[in-house]
């Protein structure tokens, strides 16, 4: 044997792997496609955001969480209906009470830190028990992706019981009685930046040997072939345009090479896509999209004009949004709101794409408190491709039509439009679902800080007709892509990590974590996401999967 467990993938689930075995004293080679430069894989890139229950963080801006709320929340969003759900739904209920336990003690413990304003993600807005969060859950590490990997990856680094193998592209798993063998090719050296797709010609070849090996490849985002295979037929055909929020390496290989050897793929058509991505101005990977993250007060409208149907408001349910785009028979959308909304609400995910709490800079963070986008915004409302301005609702719907190529919008149509808001903002009370909503979210501070814009008339009521915008500021339209990003479904696992065959028995000495098992069991969240769930589930069945097998050798 080579090692007592190979783990093939370097992204943040395998990085905890490592981590656990090596404070257990055991012997682990890691292996990963891209140059040691793109340690952390995914997680990198992340803004870091965790899902955690009854946190301080909370309870210090008076929210009232329960794991049973949690639990009830998760399972009203996941909608299990099947029968390969028996590990996803057992991997759910064990993630929900570590995130209501030992997570938050467990990574302070290791120098991580939160921002103090828990954030509120996927509000739902259906009946109970429906999907969505009940109350704001969305922890976001203080440094982002890279503070949340850096105790990870940092001890695997200088662990003299791991080795890390990089641009070795794993090709084949073999199992027999006598361990686990890995086999491929080694990839020629490369110094292209990270997130960079990276050359695959080959250099050579290598097999190693174990008593174990550990699967965290990660899901299927950066293949679009493999996202449209996988496209459930209930949402229809899949966009013929799309956008990645993941690198080009986020194939999917992982996937084929374990099934291969034996292991079973469940739930591979359930998806987490995002409606609001934009193209980036500075792009890394291929297609590369960043996704908006929203408050509640844009007019979200279809590629006519059309409001969106109640609850599909910015942030509220990102499933539901991806599905009303894609049945209205365009692969993009619209955000409609003016300069002041656009300073207070729109945020963008990355931790490139906040570089205050990415650098910890207390100054930089300040900023946010000040009037006007952060810079990261700024940048791509002057240099991004999605975002057109203007005076007038005549002159914006020019505009948008310009954009696209097409004449979708008619102006007099998103006046009317607007002006039925504005009328609703004005009442002060209001019967708008979306009018109502946003004044709700206003009475939890962390929204009301930062989040949330006080309720304003997009037109100048002193020109009623006329069309013209009002006190906030020029109106904005922003053009919304269909953004590829996780995979919910995967290798089955059972609640030792260990892959199952399609008979229900383990793939010997085979493990899986991470995206590459649905984050956990092959798709422990069911038909929708709580968010901060997908660093969760990363951090979750690393821990466990390690654990696990550290005990059994």
């Amino acid at each position: 044997m080579d090692a007592d467990v190979i783990v093939v993938g370097a992204g943040l689930a395998g990085l905890v792997v490592g981590y656990e075995l090596a404070a257990a004293d055991r012997s682990v080679i890691m292996l990963d496609s891209e140059p040691l430069e793109s340690i952390g894989g995914q997680a990198y890139w992340a803004l870091g955001g965790l899902f955690m229950v009854n946190s301080s963080e909370q309870r210090r801006l008076r929210i009232h969480d329960s794991e049973e709320l949690a639990l009830a929340d998760w399972l009203g969003s996941a909608a299990f209906d099947r029968g390969e759900d028996y590990w996803p739904r057992r991997w759910a209920e064990a993630y929900v009470n570590f995130a209501a336990g030992e997570q938050r003690s467990w990574l302070h413990g290791l120098g991580v830190r939160w921002f103090p304003l828990v954030q509120w993600a996927e509000r739902g807005g259906y009946a109970t028990p429906g999907h969505g969060n009940s109350v704001p859950r969305f922890h976001i590490t203080w440094g982002t992706g890279p503070g949340l990997l850096a105790p990870f990856a940092g001890s695997v680094m200088h662990s003299r019981r791991v080795r890390i193998r990089c641009r070795h592209q794993v090709t084949s798993l073999e199992v027999d009685d006598s361990g686990v063998r890995v086999s491929g090719q080694i990839l020629e050296p490369t110094d292209v930046p990270r997130g960079v797709q990276t050359s695959r010609a080959s250099a050579g070849e290598f097999s190693y040997s174990a008593q174990a090996v550990v699967v965290a490849t990660g899901g299927i985002g950066g293949n679009f072939d493999l996202v449209r295979q996988s496209w459930p037929a209930s949402w229809g055909s899949a966009p013929q345009h799309m956008i990645a929020g993941v690198p080009d390496y986020v194939d999917g290989s992982g996937l084929k090479i374990t099934e291969a050897a034996g292991g079973r793929v469940i739930n591979l058509d359930r998806m987490w896509h995002y409606p609001e991505g934009i193209l980036n101005h500075s792009p890394v990977w291929s297609h590369h999209g960043i996704r908006i993250l929203a408050g509640p007060s844009s007019l979200w409208l279809d590629a006519r004009g059309k409001r969106f149907p109640v609850p599909l408001f910015p942030g509220f349910d990102a499933l539901g949004a991806l599905r009303h785009v894609v049945g209205s028979g365009y692969d993009y959308s619209w955000f409609v709101l003016d300069q002041a909304t656009l300073a207070a609400e729109i945020a963008l995910s990355g931790s490139e794409q906040n570089g205050d709490l990415t650098a910890k800079n207390l100054r930089l963070l300040a900023g946010r408190m000040r009037p006007g986008p952060t810079p990261e915004v700024r940048a791509f409302q002057e240099r991004g491709v999605d975002f057109v301005s203007a005076a007038s609702v005549l002159e914006l719907a020019a505009q948008m039509n310009q954009l696209v190529g097409e004449h979708l919008i008619d102006g007099e149509s998103l006046r009317r439009v607007i002006e039925a808001r504005d009328l609703q903002v004005r009442s002060g009370l209001g019967k708008d679902p979306q009018v109502v909503a946003t004044a709700a979210a206003r009475r939890f501070i962390g929204d009301r800080l930062m989040r949330v814009v006080a309720p304003h008339e997009l037109l100048d009521p002193k020109a009623p007709g006329a069309g013209r915008a009002g006190s906030g500021g020029p109106l904005v339209a922003i053009r919304l892509h269909v953004l590829t990003r996780k995979t919910l479904g995967g290798l089955e696992t059972d609640l030792d990590g260990r892959v199952l065959r399609p008979d229900g028995a383990a793939l010997r000495g085979v493990y899986a974590v991470g995206e590459v098992a649905g984050f956990g069991g092959g798709g422990m969240h069911g038909y929708r996401a709580l968010e901060g769930t997908f660093l969760g589930g990363c951090l979750f069945t690393g821990r466990v999967t390690g654990r696990a097998l550290a005990a059994s050798l």
